[in-house]
């Protein structure tokens, strides 16, 4: 029996010319799309050409919105903005990319949050509110994909918004189920063929094995590669590899 797992990637992360990431080779990869959506990275071009060649592809498409922070790349700790703030930041966001993939012919089916307001979202119930009530006001078909057991699940879960529940193959967990923090040594792994070994166990086994050796049980439905990593590409094929070597189809989570 075959088990449908979606594999994710943050992409459209340059500015004008400069570029992250190669997101035409991850686009031939991956099934889901993260958007940036002009505020930690992107613009209306790049959102667009991701878009369109998200479309032509066959990969599903979803808004990537963080802080207003294009110097820190949405990865600093923005605190003196309220939850009402963040609310409207991210239905801005999400309503410009759903605005620039119209244009192109392709439709946002989810909501992804970027680095440092997804982390700290996690650890403030007010904020975790704050963006799944956005999501929920600016359509409430869409999915929120967050991390599994933690704050923005529940908020989510309690005013009734659809989650997909992340792993991230290419970062270290603490063991309260968060991410480890960049600033420590081996919270960013960059070994292709060991990410996909422990992607693959994670799957099998339904618990996250943490940075100390603590298991974590939990339902996965979408692995997440950071697209700005150098070996991106490389991780993202080899999981992909991985998976469908050992039973996995890889889909979109919104098409199951």
């Amino acid at each position: 029996m075959t088990t449908t797992i979606d594999l994710n990637c943050d992409m459209g992360e340059g500015f004008g010319p400069w570029p992250m990431g190669d997101d035409e080779a991850m686009l031939d990869i991956v099934s889901s799309a993260n958007v940036a959506c002009g505020f930690h990275a992107g613009d209306p071009s790049i959102m667009f050409r991701t878009a369109a060649m998200a479309k032509q592809k066959g990969v599903a498409l979803g808004a990537h919105p963080g802080f207003n922070d294009l110097a820190g790349f949405g990865r600093r700790m923005i605190t003196g903005d309220s939850p009402a703030e963040i609310e409207r930041m991210l239905a801005y966001q999400i309503g410009a990319l759903q605005g620039v993939a119209a244009l192109a012919g392709h439709r946002v089916t989810y909501v992804k949050v970027h680095g440092a307001l997804n982390n700290m979202a996690n650890e403030n119930d007010d904020l975790a509110l704050a963006i799944a009530r956005a999501i929920k006001g600016v359509d409430a078909a869409l999915v929120n994909v967050c991390m599994p057991g933690l704050l923005m699940e529940t908020a989510s879960d309690r005013i009734g918004v659809q989650v997909a529940r992340e792993f991230f193959a290419d970062r270290a967990y603490e063991d309260d189920g968060t991410l480890m923090s960049r600033k420590k040594q081996g919270a960013v792994l960059h070994d292709a063929t060991a990410a996909a070994e422990r992607v693959l166990r994670t799957l099998q086994n339904g618990e996250i094995v943490t940075q100390s050796g603590r298991r974590i049980p939990l339902k996965i439905d979408t692995i997440c590669v950071h697209g700005d990593e150098a070996s991106a590409v490389e991780m993202a094929r080899a999981i992909r590899a991985k998976l469908e070597a050992n039973g996995f189809a890889i889909a979109p989570f919104a098409a199951r």
